[in-house]
């Protein structure tokens, strides 16, 4: 079986893209995978070392630069001429697009050529790429319910959950002891994404200069690019220990009493699937505010909670992390909730589907 996969500009669509692959290698003893991404993102080095056959091609999201964007109109129509060419030659059994603006000359291709096409959308408010393709797609499947009513297609919408729970529930937990914290005391996540965040780091240093306790120990994940800014020159006390990055970070997760995170589809399908009680704070500064609808759908069903940014202060933090950590009942109902709402083999659901529609 030989299938295209294309995703790309953030791990929230590489990641899942990653995951459905995987799927596909468990169950095909013959796949063969070409992966088509930009030429300047991060799949381009990400995916290569995967040992897949990669394919830039070079595309921009539209901005309110005229001439960038009137040049991308020529990169799109380029890149569509490129993929037909493409698909001639290696004559895919499938096109499958996992977000981001490389998908759409992808897909656009995939149906010009009455290739069957799947697209996975992640958020609960769809994206501009997504939405614009969904029209091409003979098969769409969705992490929320809430996304059906924005996807316009004559194929098939089925809710198939996110495919990375799957990996945070395989993945080996963590050694509480090994990264320095106390076997006895609860402990708290708090991580903001694989870039993490300026904002909630200046919010959250603040309130831990100005709070002592000793009932629960905090892993605080900055980010990369901003764990210098976020150490430098800063005292924080022992129950906060610091670092830039977590490899493998539902291993982390799996030893958390309370995750606090940003709204990304693939952070929430991970706390859904590990089951951990949560506060959520949407990044209020991404594409249609969609963090937001995210949280928004998981919190009218108590399976989180919900902090907007804007209301983020010292107090609201103390009294989230009071309720979450400490309130048996309420975690036990956010427990509850969440088995209800995790897909547990959305993978093999996404596989079957596409299966299902190649016979």
């Amino acid at each position: 079986m030989k299938i295209v996969v294309t995703a790309g500009g953030t791990m929230g669509h590489i990641n899942p893209a990653l995951a459905i692959i995987d799927e596909f290698k468990k169950r095909e003893n013959n796949l063969e995978v070409i992966y088509i991404g930009t030429h300047n993102r991060m799949e381009k080095d990400i995916i290569p070392k995967k040992g897949y056959t990669y394919v830039p091609i070079e595309i921009y999201g539209f901005s309110k630069n005229i001439i960038q964007d009137f040049k991308n109109i020529f990169l799109i129509q380029k890149a569509v001429k490129t993929c037909k060419e493409l698909f001639h030659k290696e004559k895919p059994d499938v096109v499958i697009g996992v977000g981001g603006y490389v998908t759409y000359p992808v897909l656009k291709a995939a149906h010009e050529m009455h290739i069957k096409t799947f697209i996975h959308e992640q958020n609960s408010l769809p994206g501009k790429s997504n939405r614009m393709i969904s029209k091409y797609a003979d098969l769409i499947g969705v992490t929320f319910l809430e996304s059906k009513k924005y996807l316009k297609t004559k194929g098939k919408i089925v809710y198939t959950g996110h495919p990375c729970g799957a990996w945070a529930r395989e993945m080996k937990e963590k050694n509480k002891t090994t990264l320095g914290f106390s076997k006895n005391k609860k402990l708290i996540t708090v991580v903001a994404g694989s870039l993490g965040s300026g904002s909630l780091n200046e919010k959250f240093k603040n309130y831990f200069k100005n709070t002592k306790q000793t009932d629960y120990e905090v892993a605080y994940i900055t980010g990369k690019s901003l764990y210098e800014s976020f150490t430098k020159d800063t005292i924080l006390p022992d129950y906060v220990k610091v670092f830039p990055y977590m490899e493998e970070l539902p291993g982390l997760l799996k030893i958390s009493d309370v995750v606090i995170s940003r709204a990304g589809a693939g952070s929430l399908s991970e706390i859904l699937a590990l089951e951990i009680p949560s506060i959520i704070i949407p990044s209020p500064y991404v594409a249609n505010n969609h963090q937001y609808y995210n949280a928004k759908e998981l919190s009218d069903k108590n399976c989180v909670y919900l902090l907007e940014e804007k209301e983020l202060n010292n107090e609201n933090i103390s009294k989230s992390i009071e309720k979450v950590l400490k309130d048996v009942d309420y975690r036990t109902q956010m427990k509850i909730a969440m088995q209800k709402e995790d897909t547990k083999a959305s993978a093999t659901m996404i596989y079957n589907e596409i299966k299902e529609m190649l016979k």
